[in-house]
């Protein structure tokens, strides 16, 4: 018999704590998804032929889709069954990664992603929605901090994984991995989860999930397509304005609605507004460093892929530490000193990262990364607590849903700016005189094919260029996350307000959190 969301079970289910073990599963995969794939993505330009733009679809399709489908999966969770739906979310998951790992060309890589996006839009909501049926109010600040451990262990998990994976077998194992993790996680919250529906959530609007989906997809695809064709060829320039027009349409369409999905008005109330402009630039940021950083490790340094994703720590190391002294610091000064004090280390280890030269060795990168990893540890946790914070009770559910639609739209946009910045960075400084037409068109697409030919050839010379090109490339992509960091640390001390009232513990933060979640979409 179906629970509605606000009710508790009479008795605690006495199997919770196991319950538990498959919601963390499930977090975990999506997790260490999203960085597993970056350590392959220069194997996979090497094996299957993709470029710098593929490799930014790879990455985009899922988040993409994940972005677009997340808050009408949660509304169709709590219509229908979370429990019910997130299984589906699961097997969605599994058939994108069974794709993903038997695929050989670019186009079904992004196919087999979009599947993934779309399956992880359904995971993510409705795994936290489930946890206040399962656990009072005394044991679901612990229950959420276990599945917040399960998240957080999952990003410099998916590095370690990646790149052993790639040392002992082919590409297409970082897909493989995902499936006996998924199929186990099936069978636990099947055996585990109860059901749980809320009748009375809003309806999906169909309309605003196509223009959320499309307008998205538009821009995303624009912005890859625009250091190649240029700014102002006639397709980039319509698929751009076209983009313009389907989220405005979408902004209009929530605006008539009694109970959006998408609560745009949230925006009204500044300390939501500035700490969400925060989170989301964060989240921008985050995913744009990690695209650019592999490349550079493993072509122009020459570590393998494992190699790599250790060498991938130092940032996920200084973004734990951080995150876990932010709360203690914002109950000494607020949460607006210390958002501040994360983007301007952020700022820092960006603009230190864009002064690595050619010859400088693994040190300097370390160092610049551990200070990048400070800088989203201390920015990003404080800015979505205070976010949702700052809001009544009431409207906490739609506004965790505004806040995560935010950060993945900004992680999408993150991957396809500074990856187009990238490609033009690298395109412009690569010299590929001499070379065949067919050549130098391989060279141009990525720095992993300018080696192929290079070593085809026994071009030493454009070997040194394409290192050169591509650090240059890099270096520009994060003089651009520096400058946005900068330029977000001023508008957040001018604008965010800094409430100074007493604060919940960090478990008990955690547990409102875990309220927000589930009850998102309850008054959207």
């Amino acid at each position: 018999m179906s629970l509605p969301s606000s009710a508790a079970p009479p008795q605690p289910d006495p199997r919770r704590w196991l319950a538990l073990i498959a919601l963390c599963m499930s977090m975990l995969v999506l997790s260490f998804d999203t960085t597993i794939l970056n350590v392959a993505l220069p194997t996979m330009a090497d094996r299957i032929g993709a470029d710098t733009g593929d490799m930014q679809w790879i990455v985009d399709s899922y988040t993409v889709v994940f972005a677009a489908v997340m808050l009408p999966a949660g509304l169709i969770g709590d219509r229908f069954g979370r429990r019910r739906m997130l299984v589906a979310g699961l097997a969605v998951f599994l058939a994108g990664s069974v794709i993903g790992s038997l695929v050989d060309t670019p186009g079904l890589v992004i196919a087999a992603r979009t599947v993934m996006g779309f399956g992880g839009a359904f995971v993510m909501p409705l795994a936290l929605s489930v946890i206040p049926s399962l656990f009072g109010a005394a044991e679901r600040p612990k229950a959420v901090a276990l599945v917040s451990t399960a998240m957080a262990f999952g990003m410099p998990l998916g590095p370690i994984i990646g790149g052993t994976l790639l040392q002992h077998f082919w590409w297409g194992s970082v897909f493989l991995i995902n499936i006996p993790l998924v199929a186990l996680a099936i069978v636990a919250c099947f055996a585990l989860l109860p059901e749980t529906t809320d009748p009375a959530a809003p309806r999906v609007h169909a309309s605003s999930t196509f223009y959320a989906a499309a307008g998205l997809g538009a821009l995303v695809y624009g912005i890859i397509e625009a250091p190649s064709r240029g700014w102002g060829d006639p397709l980039v320039v319509t698929v751009l304005a076209a983009s313009i027009a389907l989220l405005a349409a979408l902004v209009l369409r929530e605006r008539t609605v009694e109970r959006p999905m998408l609560d745009m008005s949230l925006l009204r109330q500044r300390g939501f507004l500035w700490n969400a402009v925060a989170a989301t630039l964060v989240s921008f940021i985050l995913t744009g460093m990690i695209f650019v950083l592999p490349s550079y490790l493993q072509t122009t340094l020459g570590y393998d892929a494992l190699g790599t994703g250790l060498r991938l720590l130092p940032m996920m190391g200084g973004l734990m530490v951080a995150a876990r002294l932010g709360p203690a610091l914002v109950a000494r000064t607020g949460p607006r000193p210390v958002i501040v004090a994360g983007l301007l280390a952020l700022a820092a280890g960006a603009f230190l990262g864009a002064t690595t030269a050619v010859g400088d060795g693994y040190g300097g990168t370390a160092l610049w990364l551990a200070v990048a990893g400070v800088g989203f540890g201390l920015s990003i946790v404080p800015s979505m607590n205070s976010a949702l914070g700052a809001l009544p009770r009431e409207r906490a559910g739609s506004g965790s849903g505004l806040l995560q639609t935010l950060r993945q739209t900004g992680a999408a946009v993150g991957v396809a700016i500074l990856g187009s910045v990238l490609a033009a960075g690298y395109t412009d400084r690569l010299d590929t005189g001499g070379l065949s037409p067919e050549a130098a068109h391989t060279a141009r697409d990525s720095v992993v094919g300018a080696h192929a030919v290079a070593a085809r050839l026994g071009d030493r010379a454009l070997t040194a260029s394409a290192d050169a090109s591509y650090l240059h490339g890099m270096n520009l992509a994060l003089v651009v996350c520096g400058a946005a960091s900068l330029a977000t640390a001023v508008l957040v001390a001018a604008f965010l307000p800094n409430p100074r009232a007493a604060r919940p513990a960090p478990a008990e933060a955690a547990g409102a959190g875990a309220d927000a979640m589930a009850g998102q979409r309850a008054d959207a």
